[in-house]
């Protein structure tokens, strides 16, 4: 098992990443405590693959409104959350869209859709996705030393464990 989490796990992290990466790098951060991942290639491969899927997504609604508007039609009310979160905040909201299951895939595309400058939003990108990465990196590592170490034997039942928690605190949220 071990050696499957050195051999694909960065590349699993990159590609969970790309579309939001909150549990896959929450998951890293434990993995990296329990000594199987490097913590700072983890941050570094879910933050640069995070700010790519960001700027994909802001890319695709502005070269291609019709189909990002197309898209976005299932998620009325979150839509119409996130247009009004960016008139009221402005460009912070890239920064705490990040955090926000639901809404942080539709942030770029509505970003998309105005006439909301792409360097701009690159620049914003790179921050929101850069302490992102540290902060939940960190702090889940951190949490991944005050799980693992009460059981050294039974890492892998503690990202299970992880996992279970993340997931449930999600749908919870997601239910609201």
């Amino acid at each position: 098992m071990e050696e499957i989490i050195k051999d694909w796990g960065y590349l699993a992290l990159f590609l969970y990443s790309f579309g939001g990466g909150f549990v896959g790098l929450v998951v890293a951060g434990v993995l990296s405590f329990a000594g199987d991942l490097n913590l700072f290639v983890c941050m570094l491969v879910a933050g640069t693959s995070n700010f790519i899927g960001d700027q994909f997504l802001f890319y695709m609604a502005r070269s291609n409104k019709a189909y990002a508007k197309d898209t976005m039609k299932k998620f009325g009310r979150k839509v119409a959350l996130a247009h009004l979160w960016m008139r009221k905040y402005g460009s912070t909201v890239v920064f705490f869209q990040k955090y926000i299951y639901g809404i942080k895939t539709l942030i770029p595309l509505a970003m998309g859709l105005t006439k909301y400058s792409f360097q701009k939003f690159t620049i914003y990108n790179i921050f929101a996705s850069a302490i992102w990465a540290i902060v939940i990196g960190y702090a889940s590592f951190m949490m991944g030393e005050v799980l693992l170490t009460y059981a050294e034997e039974y890492k892998y039942y503690g990202v299970g464990v992880i996992l279970l928690l993340v997931f449930g605190i999600s749908y919870y949220v997601k239910k609201i």
